[in-house]
């Protein structure tokens, strides 16, 4: 590299024999660069290539670099020097643009100084001199804010790891670099019963717990592994594949044997166990947010099944699919659109039709007959079970107040009405049919509620309050698909239940099975010592019907007596029935 060009600083450049008036021009000019705010200086290139530099306070300050820290007192010299802006300077004075301006940072990242540089061409002499100002503003302060205030925002301040925004830009980059590769895999774990414990152990704990587990998790990774505080109990781990897919799985075993061990709070031993969704790079995600939700989808259903659990491709169509139902269903409600079909209920002893079960029926105008097995689980999940609750409700007994017009007196009969688990802990049960009730002027004794046997082992003292409410409204209640969940012996003995529903896994094959057939006669026996009526699910066939007739069950409800059916064709059916 050539020698600099020689410099002359702003009094010395003032030669011996210089009349009078040049300096005087020259104490102008540095009056009127002290007067900027900023550090400023004029520099002109004679023809001979001699710098001469007339610099404000400022620059000055700048450039002899005092009251910085250690790390900038090493860096000496003029700045007009360095190499950087000596050469942007050079090409600006060679050129012709007015003006010029760029970023410039002065020694290494850390430690080093960062300046807007600014060129502005002064008119040159009459023989050729050639003049600038060169303005240089220090950002120095401001880079480090930022770094520090990035720094700050892309870390989890509890635990100290990257927070998600820092995970999603280590996985875009990831993303850039091998598009198309699996050689990295995104794994979400959740902490199970952390919302127990920081509610009964109180937050300190909690995010003591969410420190420990952090320290636990970064002990089992390898270098090169990234580990994120993405929410509340969730971390995120950005995994490098260096054997293929079962490296994930691998971490993940190593990440659930780390939870084996007691957690200590305070002078207690808690256990916590983890739900672990992975999913791969290659799975064709389009972002590092799409990843994270694919692994986040396997995450939920790792919840469920208690094991680690990969992500499928077609979770996030049928994700999509769910609330494009959801959105369907609530105008569906809100615009009258569904329907309610009328299962026969028959009594087995006298073969007379006892009552009917209302059932939901959705016929979309677009998509056609939906079945009940895919938007009741919409309608749990959303909330929307309470308005359709409410809906079947008022409907089912409206429509009973018409067939008591039709027929000219209330028909002998009740109708059924399923209660969801989820409405009975959200919904005024109790209060809901009152109103259903009095609306429709039917008797609380022609209504049958039927309930699982979950929707009352969940909130058993909520469950209590809401069925001795509706047993003051003269309503029956029917535990509904009985000896398939958690059955409690004293549940029956305190509840006010009337009505059995045997189950139809326990009906259907009966006659080739001894255990079902033990079973349901021990369901019998049961419920004809506590003084309940029941009712037989999946009567398909005449020797069923009779078995259980004989077997002492009170009624029974299948396609071998009908099918659901509208509510025209159910009265009819009844009208058949009684004569």
């Amino acid at each position: 590299m050539l020698d600099a060009p020689p410099m002359v600083s702003a009094f010395d450049s003032v030669r011996d024999g210089e009349t009078a008036a040049i300096a005087v021009i020259h104490r102008a000019r540095q009056e009127y660069l002290n007067a900027l705010p900023i550090a400023a200086s004029i520099v002109t290139r004679g023809l001979d290539g001699a710098i001469t530099v007339v610099a404000n306070e400022q620059f000055e300050r700048l450039d002899t670099i005092s009251g910085v820290t250690p790390a900038r007192q090493a860096i000496t010299g003029s700045l007009i020097q360095r190499a950087p802006l000596q050469a942007a300077l050079t090409a600006f004075l060679d050129g012709d643009a007015r003006a010029h301006e760029f970023e410039w940072r002065d020694g290494d990242a850390v430690g080093g100084r960062h300046f807007i540089v600014r060129f502005g061409r002064l008119a040159a002499f009459d023989d050729g001199t050639r003049r600038c100002v060169l303005s240089l503003i220090d950002r120095t302060a401001e880079v480090e804010n930022e770094r520090s205030l990035r720094a700050e925002m892309a870390h989890d301040s509890l635990t100290g790891l990257p927070n998600r925004v820092a995970f999603n830009e280590a996985l875009e980059d990831v993303l850039e670099r091998e598009p198309d590769s699996a050689s990295h895999a995104v794994l979400v774990v959740d902490l199970t019963r952390f919302s127990r414990i920081n509610e009964s152990m109180g937050s300190i704990a909690g995010d003591e717990l969410i420190i420990t587990v952090a320290r636990r998790m970064v002990s089992s990774l390898r270098g090169g592994d990234l580990l994120a505080r993405i929410g509340g109990d969730e971390f995120a781990i950005l995994l490098q594949l260096s054997e293929g897919p079962g490296d994930a799985l691998h971490a993940a075993r190593r990440i659930q044997a780390t939870m084996t061990a007691p957690f200590r709070l305070s002078d207690l031993e808690i256990h916590v166990d983890c739900a672990i969704g992975c999913a791969l790079v290659s799975d064709q995600a389009a972002g590092a947010e799409d990843l994270v939700r694919n692994a986040q989808f396997a995450l939920k259903r790792a919840k469920a099944s208690g094991r680690v659990e990969v992500y499928q491709p077609g979770e996030v169509s049928k994700a999509r699919h769910r609330f494009s139902l959801e959105t369907e269903l609530r105008r569906a409600i809100e615009g009258d659109a569904l329907q309610l079909a009328f299962q026969p209920l028959i009594n087995l002893q006298t073969n007379k039709v006892a009552g009917f079960e209302a059932l939901a029926r959705w016929d979309h105008e677009a998509l056609g007959p939906i079945s009940p097995a895919e938007f009741i689980p919409v309608a749990e999940e959303s909330g929307l079970i309470v308005p359709l609750g409410r809906w079947a409700l008022e409907s089912a007994l409206c429509t009973l107040a018409e067939w008591d017009r039709a027929h000219g007196a209330p028909l002998p009969a009740y109708v059924g009405v399923n209660i969801s688990a989820i409405q009975l802990a959200r919904d005024d049960v109790s209060t809901a049919v009152e109103n259903a009730l009095r609306r429709s002027g039917v008797s609380g004794d022609r209504l049958t509620l039927e309930l699982t046997e979950s929707s009352i082992v969940q909130d058993p003292e909520r469950a209590t309050r809401t069925l001795q409410g509706l047993k003051g409204l003269d309503a029956k209640i029917a535990m509904d698909d009985f000896g398939t969940g958690y059955s409690s012996l004293a549940y029956l003995q305190r509840l006010p239940i009337d009505i059995l529903k045997i189950d139809r896994s326990f009906v259907t094959g009966m006659l080739g099975d001894r255990d079902s057939v033990a079973i349901v006669r021990a369901v019998l026996g049961l419920a004809d010592a506590l003084g309940m009526e029941t009712t037989a699910e999946g009567v398909e066939t005449f020797e069923l019907a009779q078995t259980l007739a004989a077997l002492g069950c009170s009624s029974g409800q299948g396609f071998y007596f009908a099918k659901p059916l509208a509510a025209n064709e159910a009265l009819s059916y009844w009208r058949s029935r009684s004569a």
